[in-house]
């Protein structure tokens, strides 16, 4: 019964790991990642659209990312909606395509991706424990009802702690990862 239990806050904990990842994968890297578009919605006849969903991205070089649309009149929405993002790259239009270079990372700003990918972490570990703190509440009410034995509230507790503590040893070491990648010149 307490495996039932655990599953959904595990499942749970799995998908803000997801989340922080699918984050970090938008922060660029001084390479170009077709990732770093994911976030941006096109005004596409009126309404917002991802850039995949009306283009074809490719990556002719490694600094360079390529936007073909389908649709050739929705060229300026796409160029637009780059432009108004945060990605802090100027958008080149030749009528046909949109490219994008990716310029060597500065110092400077390798640091400030630095932090904003330990905010994500922190957002991350924030809602891995606010998981683990609906399932203690959760586990308490159960106790309060007689659905569960004292001694089964004790182990609850510890392997949810334990759960929390392997989903914040996995952030770590995500932010680990892209932190390395970010500061290789």
């Amino acid at each position: 019964m307490l495996k039932e239990a655990y599953k959904v806050y595990e499942d749970k904990m799995k998908k803000s790991l997801e989340a922080v990842a699918v984050e970090f994968a938008s922060v660029r890297a001084g390479r170009a990642n077709a990732a770093v578009l994911d976030r941006i919605n096109v005004d596409y006849y009126g309404s917002p659209t991802p850039i995949q969903q009306i283009a074809a991205i490719s990556s002719p070089d490694p600094r360079a990312l390529l936007i073909q649309p389908w649709d050739v009149s929705a060229l300026k929405s796409i160029e637009k909606a780059i432009q108004e993002s945060d990605l802090g790259i100027n958008p080149q239009n030749d009528g046909r395509s949109i490219r994008l270079a990716f310029p060597q990372l500065t110092e400077e700003r390798r640091k400030e991706l630095v932090k904003q990918i330990h905010k994500y972490t922190e957002g991350g570990k924030v809602a891995v424990r606010n998981i683990r703190r609906d399932a203690m509440e959760a586990f308490k009410k159960k106790e309060k009802a007689s659905e569960i034995t004292e001694d089964e509230m004790k182990q609850a507790e510890k392997d949810l702690q334990k759960m929390t503590d392997d989903s914040c040893k996995k952030l770590d070491e995500m932010l680990a990862a892209k932190e390395k990648e970010l500061m290789v010149i």
